[in-house]
This record gives C-alpha cells, structure tokens and sequence, in this order.
C-alpha cells in the first residue's frame, strides 16, 4: 500500500508552490489588462494595483522576452540625483538584474541589450549587454517622483523599450486567478504541472519541493485524497502560512516592526518568497530598497484607525540618515494590503512631505483619523476609524544599520 503524503508535505509544497501561482495570477492580469510582450506601459504615478503599493516612485512596467535570436534594447536616459532602477525578475518573484547607477557606475544611461545567457547574438556596438538566465521576465522601471514630479514623469517616458528580431513568445500560464485575500485551496495543485512545466525555479535545493507539488497533483485526483489535502491546507499550511507572516518567514522583530530576513533574492526561503509576492510582489533586492512593516503597537496590539499612534525618531536618529534617496511610510489595510482611503488622499508620509522636528531635534510621525492637536499637518498619516491596518516603511538604497540589520524603528506609541 502507497504511504499517504504527509500533512507537513502537503502544507510545505502548498506554500512553496503558491509563491509561483502568485505571479502566474498577475501575469494574467497583466495580459487582460492589455500587456504586450517587449513593449512599456507608463504608468500614472499611483495607478499600479498592487499589495503595498510605492507612491514614491513613477513605474513603468513590461513582460521581456528573448531567445537564441533576439534580444530587447533598453534605453535609459541620464538620471542625476535622483532614485530610478529598472529591475528584471523572474516568473518566481527573484530578482534577475537591476540597471542603475549602482551596478553600472561609468555607464548608467544609454543602450542596453537584454539578452538570453549564452546566445550568440549581435549587439549593437556601444550598447551595453546584460544577460539573462530566464528567456521570460517581468520588468519595472521606477523613478523617484521627488520634490519634481513633473521632471520624474518626463524622465519616465524617456525609457525605452525595443525588441529586436521576433523571439518566439510563449504560452500564458492558465492557472487560477484569485483574490488575494481568498486563499486557494486543493486547486492550487491542479494547476501544479502548468505552474511548473512554464518556469524552472532557479533556486538550487528546492527540487524536492517541486517534485511534491506534482506528486501532490496526482493525488488530488483520487476523490476522498483529494478531500483530505484540501482540509490540511486549510487547516495546516494556511495556518503555517499566517504564523510565518509575523515575521515574513525568517526574518526579523523589533520594537514590533517585522523585517525580512531575505528580499527579492530568496534562496532557499521559499517561505519568504511566497509571503513577499503575496503581500508586495516584485519586491527588490536589499541593496536597492528595504521594507520595515509595522502591524502592533508597544504592548503587541493590532494597529487599529480607533487609535492614535505615535512613531518618534531620535534627534540622532532621524530617518533620512539611513537612506541615500529617501524614506517613506504608507498604511495599508491587513486584508489586500492596499493605501486606506481617507478624504484627504493623503497615502503616504515621506522626506519630501515638509515634516517638522520638535525643538529637541526629534521627529514624530502620527498615525490617526483625525490630527491630535498637537501634530503639524506634514507629520501626520490619516489612518480611518474601523480600519486595521499596516505600516509600511522603506528605505531606498539603505545605508548604516537598516543595511546591515542592526537597526530597528522605533515602537509605535498607542495615545
């Protein structure tokens, strides 16, 4: 008699394979929403739909492919002082390349090729060739909106995208489209072939993994199997899930902010992979950015818009020390992970909001429905009453102990 798969098997393939069904679900967003392969769509600062949205930045977004024929040109223009990437990652969520003035530092504007590791194609010369390990990629071009939108917009639709040659495109996974806060259950492994058979995981180690989920998709076929998987993942790997979320798998807690172990780059954290493209997909590498989120307050108390909530910086603590670009907070609700609405759409607090120190030095952001007295109109967040809710606060290409993970915010403060 074949030995059942066991209930850890079960919730250990589920999470692993439900971090690839993620970004087949946007892939197939995307291409309703009117995507074409090699080609930019420019986005309106704020449009983008997604879990944890950056309102600091203008994106511009596409799928790339190429092939043993064809590469895509990039053309980046030329980007002083100010934040911008573009950021290449994989069908699973990983970061596969990054164009800035980081990595490229005696060229960081101009021609690009985008090409398939290992063909032997012919760059246009003075063009600068980066090669992928993956013939299919998800691109975002971010541009930090600064104290100049304007001027970040029109460098926005200076990047340029253009395919050379025709590479063969492939097929769309048809996987299950779902709402994020409606877990799937024992159909994620019907589609486990498909999710699998359309990208190979890059990461070494996790072969095991992969060959459960199919295992897996074999056994759902038997009716009262097929039963008992579900109950498990409903009763075992989402719980398993929602434990590992506090910390975003295995990362970090400090002063109630969680701070992800791995981001962008994931290994063998799988775990981390999946809670990351579930709650902020196309996530980037720590070098470029890195996310602090807060969900309780000083004694452990989900954050709630029924409250007042202070965050205080010391004088030799401020934020912006730790950022070469900038700083941010958004909230979010604890659901879809989107901004809360407020009659003042007002989404986010930042370096470029017009905070005000104390007269000690110090910086106190406030979190709240209504403003405390006391606030200046710059400092504070409007959180509405009834609303759980997250913070989330980033910095962009971080420096000091948010790089090396030393440091921690501060507590969030219940008025």
């Amino acid at each position: 008699m074949k030995e059942a798969i066991s209930d850890q098997a079960i919730s250990d393939a589920y999470i692993y394979l439900l971090g690839r069904l993620l970004v087949t679900r946007q892939q197939q967003l995307d291409f309703k929403q009117g995507f074409k392969w090699n080609e930019l769509i420019h986005r309106k600062p704020g449009e983008v739909d997604w879990p944890n949205p950056n309102l600091d930045v203008a994106y511009s977004e596409a799928w790339v492919a190429a092939d043993e024929n064809s590469f895509t040109m990039v053309s980046v223009p030329k980007i002083e002082g100010r934040y911008y990437t573009v950021h290449f990652l994989n069908g699973w969520g990983e970061t596969i390349a990054n164009i800035n003035e980081r990595l490229f530092p005696k060229r960081p504007s101009g021609e690009f090729a985008i090409c398939f590791r290992g063909t032997n194609v012919e760059v246009p010369a003075g063009a600068t060739r980066i090669d992928l390990p993956v013939k299919y990629c998800r691109v975002l071009a971010r541009v930090e909106l600064g104290s100049d939108p304007d001027t970040a917009i029109a460098l926005q639709h200076q990047f340029k995208f253009r395919a050379t040659g025709t590479p063969k495109l492939p097929e769309i996974p048809k996987t299950p489209i779902f709402e994020l806060e409606a877990a799937l259950g024992v159909e994620a492994f019907d589609a486990a072939d498909i999710a699998l058979d359309s990208e190979p995981d890059l990461s070494v180690g996790l072969e095991a993994l992969g060959q459960n989920a199919r295992a897996i998709a074999k056994a759902v076929k038997d009716p009262a199997e097929r039963a008992r998987i579900d109950h498990v993942i409903r009763t075992r790997a989402l719980a398993d899930l929602g434990k590992a979320g506090a910390i975003i798998g295995h990362g970090t807690m400090g002063n109630g902010w969680a701070r992800p172990g791995v981001v962008g780059e994931y290994g063998l954290d799988y775990l981390a992979r999946t809670l990351i493209n579930h709650g902020g997909i196309w996530a980037n590498i720590k070098p470029e950015v890195l996310y602090y989120r807060g969900g309780v307050d000083q004694a452990g108390a989900e954050l709630s818009g029924d409250h007042v909530y202070t965050l205080t910086f010391p004088k030799d603590g401020l934020p912006g020390q730790y950022a070469t670009f900038f700083w941010s907070v958004i909230a979010v609700d604890s659901n879809r992970f989107r901004v809360l609405p407020n009659p003042l759409n007002k989404f986010l607090i930042n370096n470029q909001s017009g905070v005000q120190c104390s007269p000690d030095g110090s910086l106190t952001l406030y979190f709240a429905d209504q403003k405390p007295a006391e606030a200046p109109d710059n400092n504070w967040l409007p959180t509405p009453k009834g609303q759980k809710y997250r913070l989330t606060f980033r910095f962009y290409r971080p420096t000091e102990g948010v790089a090396n993970g030393t440091y921690h915010l501060p507590p969030l403060i219940k008025r």
